[in-house]
């Protein structure tokens, strides 16, 4: 089993000053690594055909580019499983004020709150930052998750793997159906669902 887990929003509790009021962690899970490496394939010839440079971001994309990805892997083998986080609702200290804290927080929740759907995976997250975030995160989801359920950790820049690239833009499309000062909002959720990609939206509390 292969998992790929990317973010939509930030940590930030500003929303004032420009933060997202929602913040949105996506799992991608392929059963088979022929399932991964035909996605992989697929959403690479896709990002050439379409021109899109260096990689599929949600929040980069025009409209139309958007339709074409959805579109474009609706037949792929994955399915999906979301947390999604409503920082008006959040209260703690630890995770409004430290900003590792409430990243690594919500993406073990998400892990942990599988409804059994991972097993022994190999699961790879969106990671560009430094050495040391790289280990301590990998570390800190090593003592929370079960090994049966997580083999193996990897952080990998999203611009290198566009399985990580696809959980950003699935990613995106639920945090945008959210926002409901845009008339699009859930036009690519509805996508998602339409497909039969979205096996969970788990709204945290």
């Amino acid at each position: 089993m292969y998992v790929f887990i990317d973010e939509s929003g930030d940590p930030g509790f500003k929303v004032e000053r420009g933060s997202s009021p929602i913040f949105v962690t996506s799992m991608v899970i392929f059963d088979t690594a022929e399932d991964a490496n035909q996605a992989t394939k697929e959403i690479s010839a896709l990002r050439g055909r379409l021109r899109v440079k260096p990689e599929f971001k949600f929040n980069k994309s025009h409209r139309a580019v958007r339709d074409a990805f959805f579109e474009g892997v609706s037949d792929l083998p994955f399915r999906t499983r979301y947390v999604v986080v409503q920082k008006n609702l959040i209260y703690s200290d630890a995770l409004r004020t430290v900003k590792d804290s409430f990243y690594k927080f919500f993406v073990r929740n998400m892990m942990q709150h599988d409804g059994g759907a991972l097993v022994r995976a190999k699961v790879v997250i969106d990671g560009s930052g430094d050495r040391q975030f790289k280990r301590a995160f990998r570390s800190y989801l090593r003592k929370h998750i079960d090994a049966d359920c997580v083999r193996k950790v990897d952080l990998k820049d999203s611009v290198k793997d566009p399985l990580v690239q696809l959980a950003d833009m699935t990613a995106g499309a639920i945090a945008r159906s959210y926002r409901q000062d845009r008339a699009d909002s859930n036009r690519w959720r509805s996508a998602l669902y339409r497909a039969g990609k979205i096996e969970n939206v788990w709204e945290f509390r």
